[in-house]
């Protein structure tokens, strides 16, 4: 009887702080302030590159008067996309708030910030507020692919737009926000049925713990899952308005999907789609997509 009621009142909880991810019309949990969330997005930005520091990763430009040559021109480059990627977010928030969409507008009030860490990983991030890292470890694989990381991987910038696009958009919709305040609701549900199990014996105690355990880690696996997608379609439309190629977006997830062939979970047991699913959901966006950069930014070749 207590497991029931206070997974009733967790579901109660749940339901009182729905709201609506304006650029999906998806539901999500979020229980974290605007202020606290980009508060928590400045701290880990500045403990990551702190860190990347500390390992001997160096963060190109981040001491004043010390950038030049080919650092300087990778950062720079990247804080250009950045720059076009962030007017697009503000326009795109004003149009949905401008349609009717209840929600609060945060690109024209993010701390929008960009670093280039020298490392071999390939990685790339937007923390809430706006807070942004590319790895050179991507650029190669964003750029001509030669095994190289170089200047030339950043002339033709469409590919690391898509990522860089991406990554913005997992901060517009509040995906870590939404993570967090999930993870407290698996933490309070696992209380609750934890303070139901007093009177079983320990094997069954166990079990139910295990079977809880298995429910709730694929419930956010979905969750995540549909973080990605969601930050893949608000990415191809910043895309389409900052006038970079969209058609780059399902080559570079073909390109990653060869990479990592074979080397990844089943995609039910991934925290991100399989690179297929991806690229087929690119697929079907693209004539949209295409027709909207058309009428904004010119025929594409």
């Amino acid at each position: 009887m207590i497991i029931i009621v206070g997974l009733v009142g967790l579901f109660i909880y749940w339901q009182m702080n729905q709201t609506e991810v304006p650029f999906s019309g998806r539901k999500q949990l979020n229980t974290m302030s605007l202020q606290d969330e980009v508060k928590l997005g400045q701290q880990s930005y500045v403990h990551i590159l702190n860190q990347e520091q500390e390992q001997g990763n160096q963060v190109l430009c981040a001491s004043e008067g010390g950038c030049q040559g080919a650092e300087l021109t990778l950062t720079e480059d990247v804080r250009m996309i950045g720059k076009r990627l962030q007017a697009a977010a503000i326009e795109l928030e004003a149009e949905l708030e401008a349609q009717g969409y209840a929600f609060t507008p945060v690109a024209d009030q993010f701390d929008w910030t960009y670093y280039v860490v020298d490392s071999a990983t390939p990685n790339a991030f937007c923390l809430p507020g706006g807070y942004v890292a590319v790895y050179t470890g991507i650029l190669d694989i964003t750029g001509n692919g030669d095994g190289q990381v170089t200047l030339d991987d950043v002339r033709d910038p469409d590919k690391l737009a898509v990522v860089m696009g991406h990554e913005i958009g997992h901060a517009l919709a509040h995906h870590g926000a939404e993570r967090m305040s999930q993870q407290k609701v698996m933490q309070m549900g696992q209380m609750a049925v934890g303070a139901g199990l007093g009177d079983m014996d320990v094997s069954q105690q166990r079990a139910i713990m295990q079977a809880f355990g298995v429910a709730a880690q694929g419930t956010v696996l979905k969750f995540s899952r549909a973080h990605e997608t969601e930050a893949d379609k608000i990415g191809l439309d910043l895309l389409v308005r900052a006038c970079y190629d969209p058609r780059e977006a399902p080559e570079l997830w073909e390109r990653m999907g060869k990479l990592n062939e074979g080397q990844g979970p089943p995609e039910w047991m991934s925290t991100h789609p399989a690179s297929s699913t991806r690229v087929e959901n690119f697929r079907q966006w693209m004539p949209d997509a295409v027709a909207q950069y058309e009428s904004r930014c010119g025929p594409l070749r």
